[in-house]
């Protein structure tokens, strides 16, 4: 019996979708990094990001601290898999929990027609 023509998806093709439109931070084996929105691989798992930023770390060695400072907009760029070190996914900032959201307009203030 021959195989479906579309099988369903694999738990690892369910997690990387989900990660669409991320912010990744990806470090390479030369130390750069580089930080951009996820918008898919290629066949060979290579990492295609965009409106992405390169920067090179600029810290003490062993203290941790990290200057990201000084980075170049670079765009849209497919990072070979071989050169990737770390993969970390940028959690979107959250309100502070005693600051309450409120809107920039005011229907009170606007005319019908």
């Amino acid at each position: 019996m021959a195989s479906p023509l579309y099988s369903r998806p694999s738990s690892s093709i369910s997690a990387l979708r989900e990660l669409l439109s991320s912010t990744l931070r990806i470090t390479v084996t030369d130390g750069r990094i580089f930080l951009g929105t996820f918008i898919g691989t290629d066949q060979p798992m290579n990492i295609l990001l965009t409106e992405t930023e390169e920067h090179r770390l600029d810290g003490d060695e062993g203290t941790g601290e990290e200057d990201l400072s000084r980075g170049r907009f670079v765009g849209q760029v497919l990072i070979p898999w071989k050169i990737i070190q770390k993969i970390e996914v940028q959690e979107p900032e959250k309100p502070a929990s005693n600051m309450r959201t409120r809107t920039n307009y005011s229907y009170n203030s606007m005319e019908y027609i």
